[in-house]
């Protein structure tokens, strides 16, 4: 209600101001009532202007006191001057009069400066705009009307000063409109009508000049601006926007159409002034001093005005490639500019450089987040900043891997540097109130042999390639043998391309017995290479080579489908002697593809096997970060695919995973077996899980069983489910109605 009531108040002044400006051309000039009416008016713009300020309370309330002010010296003058011309009947020019109507225009210039702000100085280019302006527009006053007043001989020495003084006071007035037609950022309604009222002023002020002397009976009309003024100056006042802080923004670097074409024309006027005398006066009668003092200012604020534009252009040039430098998350400097680094480095010296790939990031990612992802990354960075030198850089290369490099560095001083690196990882990192725990696979590489600094990084990616190969659990440095094994990784995932299109690939099968009468209750299946020119491929060295390029999941799938047919072939024509469930393993890249629980309940409905016929084998470290791979462990149980966690107690060890992830059967890793018919604490393992599998309800299954006294010795201990080599080696048929492997107790 309050803003509506000051825009109310707002309209009935600025009309109320119209009114009187259209009335008073009407009214009979030079008595007393037209000069009462006048007078009233500039000391309702007074009362408007202070009734403004206690409304609106604005935040700069100093530049309204002083521009109030300066329009009370106006009205004292309003009042001297009539007081002179009606009453005291004398000639009002030169009188004290005078003084007040001078004196009030520094208050309105101060007053009007104050209010725009200028005075805070961040608007720099819109001052020198402002100048340019008014400079120019100042020369042609200047040799229009100061000057040829000031050398009039002719008139008395009091009235040249006086009359040369309101010119100069309406430069000060030119200056202060330039200023606000030129700042910088949208102007308040407030401002803009405190423009406009300035501007009727100056404009008023011209125009008096030139109708004092050539046509007096016009002075009515100019007084009308004067009114126009006082209208825009109470409506500014009273406007809510005064009460608000006027924004000031930088200038802005380049120069808009409209103010290029106002700071060109005013530049111009210099040479027009001197054709214009010179075709009216002659040269000899040109103003040579004004003209060229003005020539001399607008040249030096012009050169000002494009020394900060090129200063400007250049700051925001070096930013734009320092931005074109960093990455944008963790504001480490980004491949480019590595790279112009590594070069410069390789050219002057023998650089070292490591490659850091954090281990388990993904899982963080599908488990947490991107929005995790990204404050585990930027956490990463500042960790890795704070461990090196100063002269060392380090940079994210893009996702999660992250480049180091040493100018100058001995292998050993590198190791040193590497180890605080990947000791600063071991700790925690807290975000959103998550724990989490990252490593990094580190590769390093120095230039020798080579100038080339993509050779140098290949280097570091390939040995960092081969640290997470081995766990990622220490750094490698490069050696040339990595580019061999590389290079046979590469030939080997394009062969196993097409060992999978021209069926290279087979399934064996190992039994999985029950304990103690050895009858072959479910199969595990296993996959094997037969290569036309390499003969056997084991599956320890092509299985991590499907994992890295991705053709795991058309293997795995390509597994499931043969797997779950043959396990029906066995039950249309075994029958009860069938095998009850077939095993198949899954990877974690497989447990991380979209779409997984639904391929295999399409491979189920086209075999008909039922889902709790298959069991589907994964690793502690596949679900260990959680994420996808839980949630389509979860999804499958739901289908009733029963799960079995396999070679337990080799990767995180963690009895949480029990809880967290649905698991039907635990499968006690080979280690365990081994030596379990040995006296002391070999055995104490194997007993343990025993234990947590009976009292989780779950089936143990114990691998690698070797000998008959292993599985005496196991079903001792509880086990009821075994396979190894004692029972049967992998084969694509096993002997399901041979004689069971007996063991006695």
């Amino acid at each position: 209600m309050r803003n509506f009531r000051v825009d109310r108040v707002v309209g009935a002044w600025t009309a109320t101001g119209l009114a009187v400006a259209l009335v008073y051309p009407f009214l009979p000039k030079g008595t007393l009532v037209t000069a009462v009416v006048f007078d009233l008016f500039v000391l309702a713009t007074l009362v408007a202007v202070l009734a403004g300020i206690r409304r609106n309370r604005p935040v700069n309330s100093l530049g309204w006191y002083v521009f109030a002010t300066g329009i009370g010296f106006r009205l004292a003058g309003d009042i001297t001057y009539e007081i002179h011309r009606q009453v005291l009947h004398e000639a009002p020019f030169p009188s004290p009069a005078d003084g007040f109507y001078l004196s009030a225009y520094p208050l309105l210039v101060v007053g009007s400066l104050l209010l725009t702000g200028s005075r805070r100085g961040r608007d720099l280019a819109g001052l020198l705009d402002a100048a340019i302006v008014a400079t120019g527009l100042s020369l042609v006053w200047w040799v229009s009307a100061i000057g040829p007043i000031a050398a009039n001989a002719s008139i008395p020495m009091v009235q040249r000063l006086l009359g040369a003084a309101y010119p100069a006071c309406d430069m000060l007035l030119l200056v202060v409109v330039a200023r606000m037609l030129t700042r910088s950022g949208r102007p308040s309604v407030g401002l803009s009508l405190l423009t406009a009222g300035t501007t009727a002023l100056l404009i008023s002020d011209v125009f008096f000049q030139l109708v004092i002397i050539h046509a007096p009976e016009l002075e009515g009309l100019v007084a009308c601006g004067w009114i126009l003024a006082n209208v825009g100056w109470g409506a500014a006042a009273l406007h809510p926007s005064a009460g608000r802080t006027v924004p000031v923004r930088p200038a802005q670097p380049w120069l808009g159409r409209r103010r290029l074409a106002l700071l060109a024309a005013s530049t111009l006027l210099v040479p027009t002034l001197l054709f214009v005398q010179g075709a009216a006066r002659g040269a000899h009668q040109l103003n040579w001093l004004a003209i060229g003092i003005g020539a001399v200012v607008l040249f030096l604020l012009v050169l000002a005005r494009m020394s900060g534009f090129v200063n400007q252009v250049q700051r925001q040039a070096q930013q734009l490639e320092d931005l074109a430098m960093r990455d944008d998350l963790t504001g480490l400097p980004n491949r480019r500019l590595f790279e112009e680094r590594l070069a410069a480095a390789v050219l002057t010296g023998s650089p070292q450089v490591a490659m850091l790939d954090l281990n388990g990031f993904k899982d963080v990612n599908d488990r947490f987040g991107h929005a995790v992802g990204d404050r585990l990354l930027a956490v990463v960075a500042e960790r890795l900043a704070g461990r090196l030198r100063g002269d060392d850089l380090v940079a994210r290369m893009g996702g999660d891997e992250f480049a180091v490099l040493v100018a100058t560095a001995t292998p050993a001083e590198m190791a040193a540097i590497v180890d605080r690196l990947t000791a600063s990882l071991r700790k925690p990192v807290e975000v959103a109130g998550h724990e989490l725990l990252v490593g990094a696979s580190v590769g390093v590489a120095d230039s020798t042999g080579t100038d080339d600094p993509y050779e140098v990084l290949r280097r570091a990616d390939v040995a960092m390639y081969a640290a997470k190969e081995h766990g990622g659990t220490r750094h490698r440095r490069y050696a040339p043998e990595m580019d061999e094994r590389a290079g046979e990784e590469a030939r080997l995932g394009a062969e196993l391309r097409t060992a999978l299109d021209t069926g290279q690939f087979r399934l064996v099968y190992q039994p999985i017995v029950s304990l103690p009468d050895g009858r072959i209750v479910s199969v595990e299946a296993l996959i094997r290479w037969d290569h036309p020119d390499r003969g056997f491929v084991s599956p320890a060295e092509f299985i991590p080579v499907a994992e890295q390029n991705g053709l795991i999941v058309e293997l795995g799938a390509w597994i499931l489908r043969t797997a779950c047919a043959q396990a029906m072939v066995w039950r249309n024509s075994l029958g009860d002697a069938a095998p009850e469930r077939v095993s198949v393993n899954v990877s974690a890249r497989q447990l991380a593809e979209p779409g997984f629980t639904e391929l295999v309940a399409s491979v189920l409905a086209w075999t008909g096997l039922g889902a709790q016929n298959l069991i589907v084998e994964v690793t502690e470290t596949a679900v260990f970060g959680g994420g996808q791979a839980v949630q389509a462990v979860k999804d499958l149980h739901e289908l009733g695919v029963r799960i079995a966690l396999d070679d337990f107690g080799t990767g995180h060890s963690s009895l949480g995973l029990l809880q967290t992830v649905p698991v039907d059967v635990l499968k006690v890793d080979k280690s365990f077996v081994d030596n379990i018919t040995m006296a002391g604490r070999h055995a104490v393992i194997a007993t343990a899980l025993i234990q947590v599998s009976n009292g989780l309800g779950l089936q143990a299954v114990a691998e690698g069983v070797e000998t008959a006294e292993q599985a005496t010795e196991l079903h001792r201990l509880g086990y009821r489910l075994a396979q190894g080599y004692h029972f049967g080696k992998p084969v694509p048929e096993p002997d399901f109605r041979g004689a069971a492997v007996t063991i006695v107790a």
